[in-house]
C-alpha cells in the first residue's frame, strides 16, 4: 500500500510490533549515544490534546502509564497533561516538562504544525520526543498511530455497503471531516474520499473546526437546508463525537441515513446497537499505546528503536521517522462482540443499558 507520506508493505501491517525497523534517522535526533545509559529511574512527560473525545483519558493515558511503569519495574516518573484543544497551553506545557526535565517526551499534539518549535526547544535541552497519534512537525524521534488513510477508506467503503443499490454517482453524500489543524484529519478525508469519489456525489462537505460535535450539528443543519432532506443518502463523519451531533441533526429534521464515525466511543456503540449509526472504526488503543511507551522508555534510557518500530514516515520536516502503524476494523453490529469486549474496552452491561436492552437482544448481544 502507498500513502501519501508513508510507505508500507500491505502484509506488514499484521506483523507484531517487534518486527524490525529502524531509528537511525528522524529529524537528526536519534543518536542513542547522546545521552548515557539510564536505568528503570526515569521521568516520561506525556501530554495528551484534549478531554471531549472521550479516548484519551478513559483508555490512552491510563493504558500508556500502565505500560511505562510495566517496562520500568515501577520506577518511572510520569508527568501528565491535557491541553484541552488549546495549542497555546500545549506550548506551555512543553515548556513546563521542558523546566522539569523530562528524560522523553510523548507529545499527541493539538496543532501538529504550531507545535513545531516547542518540539525544537525540548530537542535543544537533549529531550527525546515522541510524537503519538498525530504526526507533529519538529525533530521527532518516534511516531505512533494507525494507518490514518486507512481509516478513512475503512470508512467509505462501509458507507458505500451501508448504501447497497443506493450507492450511484446520483446519491448526495455529505462528508463531515476532521480539524485542519489535525494532520490525521487530511489522512482520513484523502482515504475517505479514495473510497467515494466516482462512486457517489459529495454533495457538501466540511472541515470542522476542533472537532466539536456543536460544530458539525451545525455543519449537518447547513447540509440539509442546502441539499434537501430528501436528497441526502448518507454522511461520512470523521468520527464518533461529530456523529452523535449529526445524527441530533439528522433526527430533528426526520432523516434516516446511514453515518460513520471512529473511535468506539460507548455512546457510539450503542447507537450502532440502535441503528442510529452505521458504523465506527474499532482501534487497537492497548497496542498504540504499548507500542509509543515501548518508545519512550527505549529513548530514554539511550536505546534505538529498531525492535519497536517496523515502519518509517515524514513529515513536512523530518524524513525517514521510525513508526509503529497499528492496523484498524470496520465496527458493526456484526464484531462488536469481538472488538470492544473481547478487548476489554466496554462490558455487554455498559452496552446494553436498559434504554438499548431490546436492541441488544435482537442482534444476539447479551
Amino acid at each position: 500500500m502507498r500513502r501519501a507520506a508513508v510507505a508500507v508493505a500491505a502484509g506488514a501491517m499484521a506483523v507484531s510490533l517487534a518486527a524490525c525497523g529502524s531509528a537511525e534517522e528522524a529529524g537528526g535526533n536519534n543518536d542513542s549515544t547522546a545521552s548515557a545509559a539510564k536505568g528503570d529511574d526515569i521521568k516520561v512527560g506525556l501530554l495528551l490534546p484534549e478531554n471531549q473525545t472521550a479516548r484519551y483519558e478513559k483508555f490512552d493515558r491510563p493504558l500508556i502509564e500502565k505500560k511505562i511503569k510495566e517496562l520500568t519495574n515501577g520506577k518511572a516518573t510520569i508527568d501528565y497533561n491535557n491541553a484541552k484543544q488549546d495549542a497555546n497551553l500545549q506550548a506551555q506545557q512543553v515548556d513546563t516538562m521542558i523546566t522539569n526535565k523530562v528524560d522523553v517526551l510523548i507529545l499527541d499534539a493539538v496543532d501538529a504544525k504550531a507545535i513545531k518549535n516547542s518540539v525544537q526547544k525540548a530537542v535543544d535541552q537533549g529531550i527525546k520526543v515522541v510524537a503519538y497519534d498525530r504526526l507533529a512537525e519538529g525533530p521527532i524521534s518516534g511516531y505512533t498511530s494507525f494507518d490514518n488513510e486507512e481509516v478513512g477508506r475503512t470508512q467509505g467503503e462501509a458507507l458505500l455497503k451501508a448504501l447497497g443499490d443506493k450507492a450511484t454517482k446520483d446519491s448526495k453524500i455529505v462528508m463531515i471531516n476532521g480539524s485542519v489543524t489535525d494532520p490525521n484529519a487530511a489522512q482520513f478525508k484523502k482515504g475517505a474520499h479514495s473510497a467515494l469519489d466516482g462512486k457517489v456525489t459529495i454533495a457538501k462537505e466540511y472541515d470542522t473546526k476542533e472537532w466539536k460535535p456543536e460544530n458539525a450539528n451545525s455543519e449537518m443543519e447547513a447540509a440539509i437546508s442546502a441539499v434537501g432532506k430528501n436528497d441526502i443518502a448518507g454522511v461520512y463523519s470523521a468520527n464518533d463525537g461529530m456523529a452523535g451531533g449529526i445524527i441530533t441533526a439528522l433526527n430533528a429534521a426526520g432523516i434516516k441515513v446511514p453515518v460513520t464515525g471512529q473511535d468506539a466511543e460507548l455512546a457510539a456503540v450503542q447507537r450502532i446497537v440502535a441503528g442510529d449509526q452505521y458504523m465506527s472504526v474499532f482501534k487497537s488503543y492497548p497496542q498504540e499505546a504499548n507500542a509509543v511507551a515501548e518508545m519512550a522508555v527505549a529513548l530514554a534510557k539511550g536505546e534505538k528503536l529498531d525492535s519497536i518500530a517496523k515502519d518509517k514516515v515524514s513529515s513536512g520536516s523530518a524524513k525517514d521517522v521510525p513508526s509503529a502503524l497499528i492496523p484498524v476494523v470496520s465496527l458493526t453490529t456484526d464484531n462488536i462482540n469481538d472488538t470492544v469486549i473481547k478487548e476489554g474496552f466496554y462490558t455487554v452491561p455498559e452496552i446494553c443499558t436498559a434504554k438499548y436492552k431490546s436492541a441488544c437482544d435482537k442482534i444476539g448481544l447479551s
